[in-house]
This record gives structure tokens, sequence and C-alpha cells, in this order.
């Protein structure tokens, strides 16, 4: 007797275990398929509703990791921003691959709801003009790569920090090494439109090597979009402007003094908007300020160090950042090379320090906390790798997570947003 080969799908039926439907082939008297011929065309269908099943399970997966975007400094063998994925389930890095290549990336931002992401190009010069560059680039929701938009000059040199407006109207650079400040409109497709605003700050302060002169480290928004909010590390001054047009409009009061030799490189909102704290770069302090978003105001409330008392070698600050929650504060520390780990009251906003965690390299210059809260990204320019710390949910420590990721000079670390995944 001949036999032919029938493709069919397996499925058991618990209650019944006479009922079988495998998935494979099944050996049928030829020219007597019987049942076998409606049992293929049951399979065909079932065949198609697993793969469905299969594909969706597999998207969900996808899912359930988060594109992480990495910039860079380009003198050494970095050739741009990279890109990586955050397993949410083990706290894993993974597939690393260049997303753009682009000189001295140094800085990057997401927008709010276009698929766009903005870099500083921390440049002396661009276009053969003293100054920087500021990027634009579509991103591929498929691939993750980032194709260039369009380009333009910083509007002074070395841009080391940029942000988007929470309108996604407009992006704000600060130049650091003339201490400036820029905005640039964002066009429908997500381009840049020349230069809108400009302010060119001036003054000094007392450290004679770091503050002979202006020095505008980070600018932001304020999450209502009322004020901007501009460091400037050589001022001892956190400026506060009103944004009309993309033109700079000074506040009144159009600033907030810190303690001389202070040296504020970044700063952070408390979800709440009620509170914002600064990470002071040469001090190696935070301090805590009471927001007003109505006057844009800010009273300073406390400072606390962010080094263990035992620590007297050299350390300067980096990055600040608050926990999804509110509940924490984090900032790092270069030199001692940790994380210092903060408790907010929320009633108050005063800060309850927690100690520091080492940061599993040197110089963490960039971190962030993942949207979901659960992990902290540590990057370290100088020993060229980025850590993943697990935060515990109830007391806010760090737990560092035995695997990194190796990547040339990082120096800027961003997870990408809940509503901006794929």
């Amino acid at each position: 007797m001949k036999f032919r080969c029938i493709h069919f799908m397996k499925v058991t039926q618990r209650k019944n275990p006479h009922f079988k439907i495998e998935l494979g082939s099944c050996r049928a008297p030829a020219g007597r398929p019987g049942s076998f011929v409606a049992l293929r065309s049951i399979g065909i269908r079932l065949h198609l509703v697993v793969l469905l099943l299969i594909t969706s399970i597999g998207m969900v997966i996808a899912d359930d990791s988060i594109p992480v975007y990495i910039g860079t400094y380009t003198q050494g063998t970095s050739c741009g921003i990279y890109q990586a994925r955050l397993d949410t389930a083990s706290g894993k890095l993974h597939s690393l691959a260049l997303a753009a290549e682009l000189e001295s990336p140094s800085f990057i931002a997401f927008h709010p709801t276009k698929p766009v992401v903005y870099a500083v190009g921390e440049l002396s010069h661009f276009d053969g003009k003293p100054e920087g560059a500021v990027s634009a680039l579509k991103r591929d929701s498929d691939s993750g790569e980032l194709a260039l938009l369009n380009q333009q000059p910083s509007g002074g040199i070395h841009p080391c920090h940029l942000s988007v407006t929470p309108s996604g109207q407009f992006v704000m650079v600060a130049n650091y090494s003339s201490g400036s400040i820029a905005c640039f409109p964002i066009q429908e497709d997500g381009c840049l439109a020349p230069m809108a605003g400009f302010v060119q700050h001036e003054g000094s302060s007392v450290h004679a090597s770091r503050q002979a002169g202006p020095h505008a480290h980070s600018i932001r928004s304020d999450p209502e979009g009322r004020c901007i909010l501009a460091a400037d590390l050589g001022l001892d001054k956190i400026l506060i402007y009103r944004l009309d047009a993309g033109q700079f409009i000074p506040n009144d009061p159009a600033c907030a003094m810190l303690p001389p030799g202070s040296g504020p490189r970044h700063i952070a909102f408390h979800p709440s908007g009620r509170y914002v704290y600064v990470i002071n770069e040469l001090l190696s302090t935070i301090t805590a300020f009471r927001y007003a978003s109505g006057t844009g105001s800010l009273t300073e409330i406390q400072t606390v160090t962010t080094l263990p008392e035992t620590f007297k070698e050299s350390n300067t600050t980096a990055e600040i950042q608050v926990h999804p929650t509110g509940q924490f504060l984090y900032g790092s520390n270069r030199g001692h090379d940790s994380i210092a780990a903060f408790r907010i009251d929320p009633d108050t906003g005063l800060l309850t320090p927690l100690g520091q965690t080492r940061s599993g390299g040197k110089w963490p210059r960039n971190f962030t906390v993942d949207p979901t809260g659960h992990y902290l990204l540590a990057a370290h320019q100088a020993t060229d790798n980025i850590v993943v710390h697990r935060i515990h949910p109830e007391t806010g420590l760090l737990e560092p997570i035995q695997d990194e990721l190796a990547v040339d000079s990082p120096v800027c670390v961003q997870c990408m947003p809940g509503n901006r995944r794929r």
C-alpha cells in the first residue's frame, strides 16, 4: 500500500484524549485520506491562528524591553549615538548597535509625541564657525536607527545640554564654553527651524579656573511649560525665563542664587512640580528649592552633601534625577565614583540621605532611571561602560546587576519614554 504525507496540526483536548490535531505530518493511505482532508482544512486554519498568537506574544515580549539611546564623545573609537535594549525582567542591556553617526552627540532628548530625537554636537566649530551643532533625527520604529533630518548651529561653543519644551514646540540648548542659551522652533516634520531666541549670560564667581565667566550647563522647562530654568555653573545662578514665541524673557524674579563656588550643573523637578533640586558640581552638594509655578520663584530650603563624611579626595558631581514615584532622589559623584541616594519628604521636599553606592565604573558623568522606576543606568566616561542597578521599591537603595555594556566614552544615557516605545 502506498502512503502520502499530509501536514496537520496537533491540539490536545484534556477532557478527550482521543481528540488530537498535530503540527507535523501523518502518513495516510494513498487515495483514502478520508477524514484527513477535513482535518487538513481545520489544521490550516488552526495553524494560522497559532501563528497569529505567536506573533502577538512576540510583540508583547518585545514591548517588555525598553529602547535605550547613548550619547558619546567621538574623539576615540565611538561614532555617535548608540542604541540598546533594556530587558525589564532581568535588567540586562543587550542588542548594542550604532543608531546614528554624529560628531560628539554628548546629550540627547526625545520629542514628547513625534518619533524624533534631538542631540547636541559638543563642538568648538561647526560649518566653519566658532559654535557647536544641534541635530534633529527621525527614529525608525522597527530598527531603532536614527536618520538625520537637519542641523542648526547652536549659537555658542560646546553645547552640552538640551531639552524639549512640554508642548513639543521648541528645543532649548545650553552652550557651556561661551555661556549662552538658545531656542529653536520645531517644525511639523520634526526639523529644527533657525534659532529664534538667544541670551548671552554675563558675570563670574569665586572659583578662579572654573568660574572666570559664564558657563551655561543645562536648561529645561518646568512641568507646566510656564518658566524656563537655566543652570549656569560659572555664575552660581539658576536663571529664570519665560518663553514667548521662542524668545527668552527674563522672569521676575530673574534668578536664584547658590552659595559662592557651588557650580550648579543640572536641575531636576519633583513630579508634583512643587520642588526643584539642583546638583552643584564644584561643591558636591544638592540644593533643594520650593518652586512656585505661578511666579517662577525658587526658595531655598536645604543643601546636602553627596559624599560620605570620610571622603576627602577630589570630587565633582554630574547628573541628578528624581525617581518617577517622587520618593527618591539620586546624584552622581565623579571621583568617589558613586550614586548618592536620598529620600524625599512628600510634604516638605526635604532630603534624607540614604548613602552612596559604587556606580560600577569611573567618572559616572550621566545616568538615568528607567520609566518603570525599577532600574538606574549609569554611564561611565572614563571606563567606557554602562552599569545597571536595580532600585529597591521600598528603600530606594541600589543593587548593581552583574552585567554591563561596553561603549566608548558614554556621556549620556536615556531610556525612551513609555508613550514612544516600540
